[in-house]
């Protein structure tokens, strides 16, 4: 088996992977993470997955890299990470009870072969009514400022949500797992 590579500095993904059981290593690729011009969500976080893929190729031949991308849409908008307190309210605000969908984009990269394989994993929650007062309680305590929505699933963020709908609850985190094995599979890795 070729070793694993996940092209990310993301704790999130890196907890999620360790779920696999697998030895894997990290790094972060560099990279600008700018939407193109008019550019639609799902192709944004299947091509910035692919590219995470792609940057580390050439300092980690014959590794088998994972990209993955996320962004959470509410309507026609895409929420990205806020940074900011202020923007993390207006994100949480405007998404009171709405559904959002999240979108993970997922890449599989095999750095010998360059066989690609790239995915994009829906999964939609619908959002409670919040309060003002909830929201910036909520941001106080996990202070999601680098969570795409401002939503921290494996959290408090949970309590924001009224329903959730998707084929893979791992992809609310930003590393949709049983995609995943499905590529390494085909890549013919084995997964205990």
């Amino acid at each position: 088996m070729l070793p694993l590579l996940l092209a990310s500095s993301s704790a999130y993904r890196r907890e999620l992977l360790t779920r696999l059981r697998l030895p894997f290593t990290s790094a972060s690729p560099d990279l600008d993470e700018q939407r193109l011009p008019d550019e639609p969500a799902i192709a944004l976080v299947k091509r910035l997955a692919q590219q995470k893929a792609e940057a580390l190729t050439a300092a980690h031949p014959g590794h088998l890299i994972i990209g993955s991308d996320q962004v959470a849409v509410l309507g026609e908008q895409i929420l990205g990470k806020p940074h900011t307190f202020e923007r993390a309210r207006e994100q949480l605000l405007a998404a009171s009870g709405q559904q959002v969908t999240f979108l993970t984009g997922l890449a599989l990269l095999n750095s010998s072969s360059g066989h690609c394989q790239v995915d994009c994993v829906p999964f939609t929650v619908v959002m409670r009514e919040l309060s003002q007062a909830s929201i910036e309680r909520y941001l106080r305590a996990e202070q999601p400022y680098d969570c795409a929505g401002s939503f921290k699933a494996e959290g408090l963020g949970a309590s924001l949500f009224q329903s959730t709908h998707g084929s893979d609850a791992t992809s609310l985190i930003g590393l949709p797992l049983i995609r995943l094995v499905d590529m390494l599979l085909e890549e013919g890795v084995q997964v205990p």
